[in-house]
């Protein structure tokens, strides 16, 4: 059974797009937390109220977006 193996010879397809989609759920989903966390936290924990967690909220979601999104490929 062990004979029947073949370096390199193996479809990995699937593992790499699992791979990417965990990749691209772990780093949304962070930034999701975060953007949560700090509205939540200037919302009720500080005198900050309503606004004062949402609109930082916002300019981090913004900003997590801008940085975080995939980069266009360089042209060889």
């Amino acid at each position: 059974m062990a004979g029947d193996y073949h370096r390199g010879e193996m479809d990995i397809h699937e593992q790499a797009a699992t791979y990417a989609a965990f990749g691209a759920l772990s780093k949304w989903g962070s930034l999701a937390i975060a953007v949560l966390l700090l509205t939540i936290t200037l919302w009720f924990c500080t005198p900050a109220g309503f606004l004062g967690g949402v609109i930082p909220g916002f300019v981090l979601a913004v900003l997590g977006i801008v940085f975080l999104r995939e980069k266009p490929a360089p042209a060889h």
